[in-house]
């Protein structure tokens, strides 16, 4: 579980609901089912014609499954284990991966793909295809969302402007002119609110996201190319090293030395 989305978002609704507190606590002066159906209706609409349906089918739930979940291996533990698969090969050939117990399911399939025999260019070629895949859709899941960001907001003027219309086509009748601007503000608050507590911070999170998935799955497809090749545990470990930022390497060079 990613806390920080988590807390984020609880934390940005509790402090809506504190300041409408202080307000008074009418939380039903906060309704109005004309803001709703201009800001979630046209936002919905818009975010349909800018992606093919299949692209949303796929994009929307796994963004927000991805949003919500952390990657439970860090580069650094996920060396440590491609190191100790190297001396595994080494020790005792590629046959005893198939009894070693791997946490992360791509660094698995890469083993899998060793212990079976199969040759240096399949294996790089087939782990990059899935590598490519899968960015490709989380990226979809990002542009999704920040389509849904975008969209908010100008939806929330619309609705602003509708309700502007509304309450100038009835000065003459003042029960009327309360409802309009109800509509016109709440459908600019909506709009805010859902562009930048909800979509647009998705879409970023994401987007850091997929960069640590590259990342990860990068140096997985090179430390199972090495160990391929069988090259030495050492060696395995000095090579994946360059993927860490300089301030996280401290452990592995001291472990060098």
């Amino acid at each position: 579980m990613d806390l920080a989305t988590g807390v984020g978002l609880l934390g940005g609704v509790g402090v809506v609901f504190t300041l409408i507190m202080i307000d008074g606590g009418n939380f039903a002066a906060y309704f109005d089912k004309h803001a709703v159906i201009v800001i979630f209706g046209g936002s919905v609409m818009a975010t349909i014609i800018r992606f093919p349906f299949a692209t949303i089918a796929h994009g929307l739930p796994m963004g927000l499954r991805y949003a919500f979940t952390m990657r439970a291996v860090r580069p650094h533990d996920l060396i440590e284990e491609i190191t100790t698969i190297a001396e595994v090969v080494r020790k005792s050939g590629p046959m005893a991966l198939e009894n070693v117990e791997i946490s992360d399911p791509f660094l698995a399939q890469g083993a899998r793909y060793v212990a079976d025999g199969y040759d240096r260019e399949f294996i790089r070629d087939t782990m990059e295809r899935d590598r490519d895949n899968f960015l490709m859709h989380l990226d979809e899941g990002s542009k999704i969302y920040r389509a849904f960001g975008d969209c908010a907001p100008a939806w929330g003027m619309i609705g602003t402007i509708l309700g502007m219309v509304t309450m100038f086509a009835n000065m003459s009748d003042p029960s009327k002119l309360g409802p309009a601007m109800a509509t016109a503000l709440l459908a600019t608050l909506y709009g805010a609110l859902i562009a930048n507590l909800v979509a647009l911070p998705i879409a970023d999170k994401l987007h850091v996201k997929l960069e640590e998935e590259d990342v990860s799955r990068s140096l997985i497809i090179d430390g199972i190319l090495m160990i391929r090749d069988q090259r030495s545990p050492t060696l395995v470990r000095e090579m994946l090293v360059a993927y860490l930022p300089h301030h996280h390497r401290g452990s592995f060079e001291e472990a060098a030395a």
